[in-house]
């Protein structure tokens, strides 16, 4: 019975062992990333992404001051939200659980990918 304990002991530690090995086999990889990190910090520019909505547009501030759009996408969002009764019956200053709020304008929203 001691010796099935001793040996399972010899097995677990072989176990831990052999990983620690491992894990110091991995760190010069991880120094070679570091270094191509820091080079390539150098070279990286800048980027940014902004959104306007809703008829604003300040793009042209962004690229007087030097950015370059990289990309343009465009969707369909709400400007307005307003609030209707849901019946004929409802009054929507005494009763609030017959207030429903719908979209009242819609607009397009821009988003911009900008680089320097």
């Amino acid at each position: 019975m001691k010796l099935i304990k001793q040996f399972s002991q010899i097995i677990l530690i072989a176990i831990f062992l052999s990983s620690c090995r491992t894990s110091i086999k991995k760190e010069y990889p991880i120094k070679y990333l570091k270094e191509n990190i820091n080079e390539n910090n150098n070279s990286e520019k800048k980027r940014m992404e902004i959104k306007f909505s809703c008829g604003e547009n300040g793009i042209s501030e962004y690229l007087d001051d030097g950015w370059k759009i990289l990309k343009e996408d465009s969707q369909e969002k709400i400007c307005t939200w307003k609030s209707v009764p849901a019946s004929k019956d409802c009054n929507m200053e005494k009763d609030k659980g017959c207030k429903i709020t719908m979209p009242d304008k819609l607009g397009e929203e821009k988003i911009y990918l900008l680089e320097k």
